[in-house]
């Protein structure tokens, strides 16, 4: 399994979080972009992202909580990610905003709110590297853990065999040292204020992987 560290929630300004993120061996940096419509909250500015990571040294894993993500893409692709993720509630055009997240190389992921049928994602599983099941609402950090979330990752992991795919399955909201154990199939699990909340970032990392 691997960890992504969202720094949405932490005890330190946003630049000295993923310095602190940068020293450990997570594998990625969670970056939540809030757009204030499709969520209450709003936590960005382009141009600030931009400048934020513009020197990042571990892979980029960006969440977008926007409505029309096909507006941001350009923009963050010249940060190189790994994965950009959207929710089908916040496009009519999911197709084309997958083609458009692939045209500049980067691996497309797909998000899942609590209150999102499995079923509604199903016409595009074989389009995406990554579903993102989100284990709270989507918008604010240091939520708890909703437990049915466990059975979502089954449900999708059945579905993925049985219909021999191949996207990776993702986790985010409430993780700690003991829901984790919940969802240990998981690809990657994100952790955000149970380590940035902390004063020993790797160390709560190696909770997550024991």
């Amino acid at each position: 399994m691997k960890i992504s560290v969202s720094y949405l929630t932490s005890n330190y300004e946003k630049k000295q979080t993923i310095k602190l993120i940068e020293k450990t061996n997570a594998d990625y940096i969670h970056v939540d972009l809030m757009d204030g419509g499709f969520v209450e909250h709003k936590n960005f500015k382009i141009e600030e992202v931009l400048a934020l990571l513009s020197d990042h040294q571990k892979p980029l894993d960006i969440h977008l909580m926007v409505f029309d993500p096909l507006i941001y893409i350009k923009e963050l692709a010249k940060l190189n990610p790994s994965y950009i993720t959207f929710h089908i509630e916040a496009t009519k055009d999911i197709v084309g905003t997958i083609k458009e997240i692939r045209k500049y190389g980067i691996k497309v992921g797909l998000s899942l709110r609590p209150n999102t049928d499995i079923h509604e994602i199903m016409p595009y599983l074989a389009l995406v590297d990554l579903i993102l099941i989100m284990s709270v609402n989507p918008g604010a950090g240091g939520q708890s853990f909703i437990s049915t979330s466990s059975d979502r990752l089954e449900e999708l992991r059945k579905i993925r065999a049985e219909n021999n795919l191949s996207f990776l399955i993702a986790m985010d909201g409430g993780i700690n040292n003991e829901t984790i154990k919940l969802v240990k199939d998981l690809d990657i699990a994100v952790s955000g204020s149970f380590i940035c909340k902390s004063t020993n970032y790797q160390a709560q990392i190696d909770k997550l992987r024991e």
